[in-house]
């Protein structure tokens, strides 16, 4: 068997709430998926399809992380969401079924550098390193599904040093978990280990390094991060 030339990377996982790691292939992201959102971003949710951006596995972080202020921004912002974790995988999966992939779900926060976001849509280029960056990806405990259910509802928040900032409820998102995982299958083949941020509710707004964020969605491990 040939060796390796050089270490292999670290397996990313994230923790269970029941005991043990989930590890992770790939980490999805979904575009604009709450209304509100789609509007202060200057998007029709009537009328625009969803669409994905990715974020690296290593740039997961988990619950009680400090999180260093990145480079290249002056405006880095908070983007609570929901995460399906996907135990199974598939192609073209009709959304009847997707609940058939789903391991479990877990609270995320999509760290955003926006100056460098609107600078990319202004040029039509793409999203990478406004998204991509290290550490960009805090992920609380996954709670498995059977001990949540589908998480079809329930309040989904995100608090800057205590003070509210993002307030909305899982039913709002525009395209809901079994049609995002039907219309991402459709695109590329999923596995298990891959993660689907699935969007955020409007609200999004700038952090400093020493601010404490709280992310909570009702019935999941909350997730506490400092911006260092």
């Amino acid at each position: 068997m040939t060796a390796y030339v050089i270490e292999p990377p670290k397996i990313a996982a994230v923790a269970v709430a029941s005991g043990g790691l989930f590890p992770v292939r790939r980490v999805f992201c979904v575009g604009q998926n709450y209304s509100e959102h789609a509007r202060e971003m200057g998007s029709n949710p009537e009328v625009d399809p969803p669409f994905f951006f990715m974020k690296p596995a290593d740039a997961l972080e988990p619950d009680g992380a400090v999180i260093p202020y990145p480079p290249a921004t002056g405006d880095l912002q908070h983007e609570v969401e929901l995460i399906v974790a996907l135990g199974r995988g598939g192609r073209d999966v009709p959304p009847e079924r997707a609940a058939e992939l789903v391991f479990g779900y877990a609270v995320g926060l999509d760290l955003t550098r926006r100056d460098l976001q609107a600078a990319a849509k202004k040029k039509g280029r793409p999203w990478d390193m406004s998204k991509g960056f290290d550490h960009s990806a805090p992920c609380g405990a996954l709670s498995r599904k059977e001990d949540v259910g589908p998480m079809a509802s329930g309040a989904i928040v995100c608090k800057v040093n205590g003070a509210p900032r993002q307030s909305g409820d899982l039913s709002d998102m525009t395209w809901k978990v079994p049609q995002i995982i039907a219309f991402l299958s459709a695109l590329v083949e999923l596995s298990a280990g891959d993660l689907i941020y699935t969007g955020t509710p409007s609200g999004v707004g700038p952090v400093l390094k020493g601010d404490d964020i709280e992310a909570t969605i009702d019935g999941l491990s909350p997730l506490v991060v400092r911006i260092g």
